[in-house]
C-alpha cells in the first residue's frame, strides 16, 4: 500500500468561525487573518494505492459553483485535484473508490462536475461511499447546517448509481488496513478512516481537528453541530492517539500535513509535524 497527499488548493473561512469561542488576540497567532477576519486554509485529501484498488478520500471544492458563490471563499494557490492526480501519474478516471468523510462543500464538491446542462460523477469508474445515517442527515438537512450541503454536490451521486453505502459501526473495516472511525460533534456521522500502514496508524482526521492548531481542547469550530460532544470526542481521541502513537493526517492544515503529539503540562500537544511523505 502506498499513500500520496493530494493538495486541491487553498481558500479562506471566517477565523473566528474556525476556532468557536477562543479570543482572536490567540488564535490570530496560530493563523493570522486578512483584513476581512479570515485565514486560509487548505483542502488536503489523501490517495492510497492499495493492490487493485486507487482509493480518494475527500476531493475538495470542485470547480462548477458559479462565481457570485466562489467569491466568499477565494479560493488560491497552484494546486488543483486534477493536478495532484497528474503529478503522480493518475487520472480522476483511474480513481475506484471515492470516499466522502462527510458532505459538507468543501470536502465533496469535487464529487460532481457540470457539463452542459448535466451534473455528472467526476469520477466516473469509482464507487461513492457514504453511510446511510450522514446521508440522510445530508439530504434532509437541519437549518443551521444546510449551506454546506448543496444538493448539486449530492443527489448527483445517488443518481448515478454509484453510490454505496458502508456499515455506521465504529472500526468497521473498509479495507484489511483501513477501518473507519465516527465522529458525530461537527455533523453526524463522519467517517475518519484509521489507516495501518508502515507499522504506524494514521487517522484521517476530516473535521474532528481540521488543523493542528485545533488540538488545544477548547478550540472548536463554531460550524460544528454539537460543540460539547466535538470537545468530549477530541479529549478522547487525543489521549488515546497520544497514548498509542498514532499519527494525525489533517485536511486543512495550510502548513502542516501530519503530527505526533505528547503529554505536557499544558495537555496534550504537537509533539512533531512532518510530511505524509516522510512515514
Amino acid at each position: 500500500m502506498k499513500l500520496h497527499t493530494i493538495e486541491t488548493g487553498f481558500f479562506k473561512l471566517d477565523g473566528g468561525a474556525m476556532f468557536g469561542v477562543v479570543p482572536k488576540s490567540i488564535w490570530n497567532k496560530l493563523n493570522p487573518a486578512d483584513e476581512n477576519n479570515l485565514c486560509t486554509w487548505a483542502m488536503r485529501c489523501m490517495l492510497i494505492e492499495d493492490g487493485n484498488r486507487l482509493i480518494l478520500i475527500d476531493n475538495g471544492i470542485g470547480n462548477k459553483q458559479d462565481e457570485k458563490f466562489f467569491s466568499h471563499y477565494y479560493l488560491h494557490g497552484n494546486d488543483s485535484l486534477d493536478k495532484s492526480l497528474a503529478a503522480l501519474g493518475f487520472h480522476r478516471d483511474d480513481i475506484t473508490d471515492m470516499f466522502l468523510t462527510h458532505l459538507h462543500f468543501d470536502h465533496c464538491g469535487g464529487s460532481i462536475v457540470r457539463e452542459g446542462d448535466k451534473l455528472l460523477p467526476a469520477f466516473k469508474n469509482a464507487t461513492f461511499w457514504s453511510n446511510a445515517d450522514h446521508w440522510k442527515w445530508a439530504t434532509q438537512p437541519n437549518d443551521r447546517e444546510k449551506a454546506s450541503f448543496l444538493k448539486e454536490n449530492i443527489l448527483p451521486i445517488q443518481e448515478s448509481g454509484q453510490l454505496q453505502f458502508i456499515h455506521h459501526a465504529e472500526g468497521v473495516a473498509f479495507t484489511e488496513q483501513i477501518a473507519i472511525r465516527f465522529a458525530n460533534g461537527h455533523t453526524d456521522a463522519m467517517m475518519l478512516p484509521q489507516i495501518s500502514y508502515k507499522g504506524k496508524t494514521i487517522i484521517y482526521m476530516a473535521d474532528l481537528l481540521p488543523s493542528a492548531a485545533h488540538i488545544p481542547l477548547p478550540y472548536v469550530m463554531a460550524y460544528d453541530m454539537f460543540p460539547l460532544t466535538t470537545l468530549q470526542e477530541k479529549k478522547s481521541f487525543l489521549q488515546e492517539a497520544t497514548d498509542k502513537e498514532y499519527i494525525l493526517y489533517f485536511e486543512h492544515d495550510p502548513k502542516n500535513e501530519c503530527c505526533t503529539l505528547q503529554q505536557t503540562e499544558k495537555g496534550i500537544r504537537v509533539k512533531e509535524t512532518f510530511p505524509l511523505s516522510e512515514i
